[in-house]
């Protein structure tokens, strides 16, 4: 019988386990995902990606809190990131949510599209998706990048619901934006194709 997955023996996991698991897992419904959920990096997939992330999320006066989700209608909802800004939270990058086919696999993923709104998150085409890796433990792989290659490069974190409740709305839809496949496209061939080598 496999081990349970906890928070922590996703902490230790490399990236490719980590998208190994993630390919086992179900997404969440749109109505579940309802609420703020703690937040954090896993193991990336590269130094680079390490560095990067740290620079971005995680510097001293600006460290990533949560995300937060709320359904809107039955095919979409919203979100945000939340910061720790000194003592202050802050709120950033909003997002639009649906259900749609992974990157990865082709099978249906929890997503969060920033390019629906207009923010640094939505100019670099981040997308990141979301499953459920046990009760009220999520497995999200974030992807973002300008090129076919870059989007299939896999940045894993976690999200813990800690029964927050969403802290409010922020950002302005784009106007007449659509999902299209370029954003939310199915992986059409290996996984390992488009690994980092360290990962193939």
């Amino acid at each position: 019988m496999p081990a349970p997955v906890t928070p922590d023996s996703l902490r230790l996991m490399p990236t490719s386990e980590l998208v190994e698991l993630f390919s086992e897992l179900d997404a969440p419904s749109l109505e579940a995902m309802n609420g703020d959920y703690s937040s954090e990096l896993l193991r990336q997939p590269t130094a680079t990606a390490t560095v990067l992330g740290r620079v971005g999320v995680n510097r001293p006066l600006w460290r990533w809190r949560s995300k937060g989700f709320r359904p809107v209608d039955a095919r979409t909802g919203r979100g945000y990131n939340s910061f720790h800004v000194g003592a202050r939270i802050v709120q950033r990058y909003p997002m639009q949510t649906r259900l749609g086919p992974s990157r990865f696999d082709g099978r249906p993923a929890y997503h969060l599209l920033y390019p629906a709104f207009r923010s640094a998150c939505g100019a670099i085409g981040m997308v990141d998706e979301l499953r459920v890796a046990a009760d009220g433990v999520f497995l999200g792989i974030g992807t973002w990048g300008f090129s076919d290659a870059q989007r299939h490069v896999p940045l894993p974190f976690l999200l813990l619901d800690t029964g927050a409740s969403y802290l409010g709305d922020i950002g302005t839809p784009r106007r007449g934006w659509v999902a299209s496949p370029r954003v939310m496209p199915s992986l059409r061939k290996p996984l390992t194709s488009t690994l980092p080598k360290e990962l193939a």
